[in-house]
């Protein structure tokens, strides 16, 4: 019951805020569901060295007592010794794939223009086998192996997840896509075929990059953070998200970043409202290091360093688990 009223909230803000802010603004509404996209309406704002020089003192702010405090806890470089495991042939495929698809896709070759815009799916398919080869190298295991078909499912709830991103970004223009006339049949597939390579590119980087003990070495001990009022404070940030994508479209120049960050916010909100584990609770023991065993989370759903968390409790959901619940628990049973 609470999956489901979670996912219910989450999906009628995140659907029906932006829409209904461009209603209230008697904003045409025919731009936001041209199919394909091919307008661009949102006037941007020029360059603004005041914003730039703002945004990157904000994440340098940020990110520079990880990295500092990651360079400080590292530990001295022993001995090289040859990689236990062999990188497999496998990998070697997507090397090559990988080389073939960039020289394709940036050599203007007089016989390939007819398919020189349908090349971002095999660089990324590339990519992924690589980087699970990489894995393997350092483990011996990876998820490709572990668990295939969670492997797999990762495909087509990417391609889904990323179509959510696609709605909102009607409402702010952060990117636009040019140079390629398709029939909205066609739009729909090769779009679709380019969305369902991000979560299994997100998920294999995650892994490789985990396989480095350096990541748990500083950041499980790092600073606690703790909030007095946390029900308090995540109404707050709800009741402020909320009004955010409610002005969306209206203010696309500044609150542009609400699309990438409102579904993370509005979710732990309800979460903690809920009294339920989150992404972020490990953070009053001052664990970083965003372990889902830790969190009490039985589904994740990331986008970067976004991630949507759903109750497997309800039927309906099962099938999403079983694909994504391997994200993070690498010896997951599926029948749990």
């Amino acid at each position: 019951m609470r999956g489901t009223l979670k996912v219910f909230v989450l999906a009628a803000m995140l659907l029906g805020l932006p829409l209904a802010g461009v209603l209230v603004a008697q904003a045409p509404l025919s731009c936001y569901f041209e199919f394909p996209p091919r307008t661009l309406y949102i006037e941007h704002a020029p360059f603004s060295w005041i914003a730039f020089v703002a945004y990157s003192l904000f994440i340098l702010a940020v990110a520079g007592p990880f990295v500092l405090h990651a360079i400080r806890n590292r530990q001295p470089v022993p001995v090289k010794t040859p990689p236990v495991n062999p990188f497999p042939w496998w990998g070697w495929c997507g090397v090559l794939l990988g080389l073939v698809s960039w020289v394709l896709a940036w050599k203007r070759c007089p016989w390939f223009p007819d398919y020189q815009a349908h090349t971002f799916t095999p660089l990324w398919i590339a990519y992924i086998v690589t980087v699970n080869g990489l894995t393997v190298r350092r483990t011996g295991t990876c998820l490709l192996l572990r668990r295939p078909l969670s492997f797999l499912l990762l495909f087509p709830v990417s391609a889904g997840f990323w179509w959510f991103f696609e709605y909102l970004n009607r409402f702010v223009q952060n990117w636009s896509y040019t140079g390629a006339n398709f029939s909205p049949a066609e739009y729909v597939l090769f779009a679709t075929l380019s969305f369902s390579t991000v979560l299994p590119a997100v998920t294999g980087t995650r892994e490789w990059l985990l396989s480095y003990s350096w990541w748990s070495r500083a950041y499980q001990h790092f600073f606690p953070v703790w909030i007095s009022s946390p029900r308090l404070f995540a109404a707050a940030v709800l009741t402020a998200s909320g009004s955010g994508l409610f002005l969306l479209g209206v203010y696309p120049n500044h609150l542009f970043a609400l699309l990438w960050v409102s579904p993370l916010l509005i979710l732990v909100s309800l979460q903690v409202l809920l009294k339920e584990s989150h992404i972020f609770s490990p953070l009053r023991d001052g664990d970083w290091r965003f372990d889902s065993g830790k969190c009490g989370i039985s589904t994740a759903w990331p986008s970067g360093s976004t991630m949507f968390h759903l109750s497997s409790g309800a039927t309906s959901s099962r099938c999403l688990s079983w694909g994504m619940r391997a994200i993070f628990h690498s010896d997951w049973n599926a029948a749990s």
